[in-house]
């Protein structure tokens, strides 16, 4: 199996000012899979859980070179969430404290 790392394509969502910035925010981000193996599973979770909850794709499947828009918005606010993502051979990576108020794209690559 191959190691696969993170990248963060940090495409910045136009900075709003004031307290109220957290509840306008979009929290859609586009997930690209830049490996070679299917990504079966996807998870988000807030930062302040230790629940993973579930698997966001369903039965969807993001395929090599694919992408897929997720709105990450779970109703309370936050912008900082844990992301999961289950590849077909078994591989699991997550990265931790990821800013969706802040970032557009998130991508998985070998």
């Amino acid at each position: 199996m191959l190691k696969r790392f993170l990248v963060l394509s940090a495409i910045v969502v136009t900075t709003l000012a004031g307290t109220d910035a957290a509840l306008a925010a979009d929290r859609k981000v586009r997930v690209i899979n830049k490996t070679k193996t299917p990504i079966f599973a996807f998870y988000a979770s807030r930062t302040s859980t230790n629940d993973w909850e579930e698997d966001i794709l369903g039965d969807d499947v993001i395929m090599p070179g694919k992408s897929l828009t997720i709105d990450i918005d779970d109703g309370t606010g936050a912008c900082k969430f844990d992301f999961k993502a289950e590849f077909e051979d078994g591989d699991e990576v997550v990265k931790a404290n990821v800013d969706v108020c802040r970032i557009g794209e998130f991508s998985f690559v070998e």
